[in-house]
């Protein structure tokens, strides 16, 4: 509900036509998301159960839960959200055999993803996925801040 990391990602991933799948509790995952992708090239579904969404997936992307947004008791608790929501190898059986799972950072660690999938170079792009972040950010602010490139 409160990530900009969701809402640029559906806009940029929909309008290079991706598909894309949305997974979570309704408390985190309102309706009004369904609106980011309408007149995308791609398609943008909503689901509330993660199986759904990670069927035949060639990329899992977990976002990090915001804990100092949760004041509003929005979860029961982070162990009921990892049990419904968190990445694990089991989960991933359901995906394409070469899925790769990618995640922003921070991570909370046995939240999101368990943290032995987080640390597998067959499956994880994450520490590459933040690394090269930090390099584009850094890029970025170096070119609108009146740098040559």
């Amino acid at each position: 509900m409160h990530s900009r990391v969701a809402r640029s990602n559906i806009w940029s991933l929909t309008a290079a036509g991706a598909e894309v799948h949305l997974a979570g509790p309704p408390t985190l995952l309102p309706l009004f998301f369904a609106e980011c992708g309408k007149g995308r090239a791609g398609k943008l579904f909503l689901h509330w159960d993660l199986e759904p969404a990670l069927v035949d997936a060639d990329f899992v992307m977990t976002l990090r839960l915001q804990k100092e947004r949760m004041s509003q008791h929005l979860l029961p608790s982070l162990r009921e959200y990892h049990a419904l929501y968190g990445i694990t190898r089991d989960r991933l059986k359901i995906c394409q055999p070469d899925v790769k799972v990618l995640h922003p950072g921070p991570v909370n660690r046995g939240v999101e993803i368990s943290s032995d999938l987080m640390d597998d170079p067959q499956f994880s792009l994450i520490s590459q996925q933040v690394t090269s972040g930090v390099a584009v950010r850094m890029a970025l602010l170096y070119s609108i801040g009146g740098g040559k490139v």
